[in-house]
């Protein structure tokens, strides 16, 4: 049985969720669509999308697509919808979980790792975030939820961009580069997107491309060139604040690179100290690592506590070796993670 892929959708309260999903199941794009809505009760899909019975859980829609609510437990619902596809009552080939507005992805993304029911008929393919270029700034000042949604995303999507000047959008772009630079932003037009900006984004896969967007590095390193540090320099470099900013995001997000290969053994350990310790706070964190003595590139990524590795490609002959890592957290010390893994180098 293929594993179905999953998208987890969020977003903060209003940005748009809703209407991206209602937009993506009218699309006559040929998927059969399921959608969990795990939420408190105040945010429904469309009426006039769904006609639903009180007391039904699941509702087949005319294109279908099938919808179920969640307010308990997201794994029985995940369940519920693997079994009927098993028996042959529904048919799907995508999920979507549209997550409340105040909701932290984590936990949702850590049910596809955690669950070994779940993993055997699911598969993780992408978190996106819909932000609202209008209320962002406000939002990710006042609310941590808001920075998780952006710091857990693959892909973020800018909604309501017609209602700010490109100033403004440039300027929120790179606050939420700073906040997670390996997630490509976009743009959504009244929930109009291309259903490849959706589905099939492998941002979960372990796979030997790490796409961290340059322009953070370029932008950390024209700071530092900029921006000589003197004795009462309160300029934290772990978090690539920038003096133009007022905004210091409890979640942000550093780069560690190099072109020595690392020490097997001493970086396992590394690692798994960093995870018993930070584990919570560290949000996502992915690399590809060249290893002492290896001819193909290791691949590892996490979830919090959970994280996995994988043998990727060879390296091939022309491409010069080495380790990129990003790893995205709420209050990350940078300089330990840093100096830790320097020391995990041959």
């Amino acid at each position: 049985m293929n594993l179905v892929p999953a998208t987890i959708l969020t977003g903060f309260l209003g940005a748009g969720k809703t209407t991206l999903l209602n937009r993506v199941l009218r699309e006559p794009h040929g998927h059969r669509i399921a959608v969990i809505e795990n939420e408190f009760g105040q945010e429904n899909i469309d009426n006039e999308i769904l006609v639903q019975e009180s007391n039904e859980q699941i509702v087949e829609m005319s294109n279908g697509c099938v919808c179920c609510t969640v307010r308990g437990d997201l794994i029985l619902a995940l369940g519920a919808l693997a079994q009927k596809r098993d028996a042959g009552e529904l048919s799907f080939d995508h999920l979507v979980i549209e997550t409340t507005g105040l909701a932290n992805p984590g936990p949702v993304a850590q049910t596809f790792f955690m669950d070994d029911e779940v993993a055997s008929h699911y598969m993780l393919d992408a978190v996106i975030t819909v932000v609202d270029a209008k209320h962002a700034m406000q939002q990710l000042d006042e609310h941590e939820e808001a920075q998780r949604q952006v710091g857990f995303a693959d892909k973020l999507l800018l909604s309501k961009t017609d209602l700010v000047s490109s100033d403004e959008v440039d300027m929120l772009i790179s606050r939420l580069k700073r906040i997670n630079p390996r997630a490509p932003v976009g743009k959504v037009d009244f929930g109009q997107v291309p259903i490849g900006d959706v589905f099939d984004l492998r941002g979960f896969n372990l796979n030997d491309k790490l796409e961290i967007d340059p322009d953070f590095l370029a932008e950390d390193e024209h700071d530092h060139e900029h921006h000589a540090c003197g004795e009462h320099c309160d300029h934290d470099h772990g978090h690539h604040d920038h003096h133009h900013s007022h905004h210091s995001d409890e979640i942000a997000a550093f780069v560690f690179k190099s072109d020595r290969p690392f020490d097997t053994a001493k970086l396992d350990e590394f690692l798994g100290n960093l995870v018993q310790v930070f584990g919570p706070r560290m949000l996502r964190y992915k690399g590809v690592l060249w290893m002492d003595g290896a001819d193909r590139k290791v691949v590892f990524q996490g979830v919090h506590q959970m994280m996995g590795t994988d043998i990727g490609a060879k390296w091939p002959e022309n491409e010069a070796r080495g380790s990129k890592m990003v790893f995205i957290g709420k209050n990350l010390p940078a300089e330990t993670f840093i100096r830790g893994l320097e020391q995990c180098l041959v």
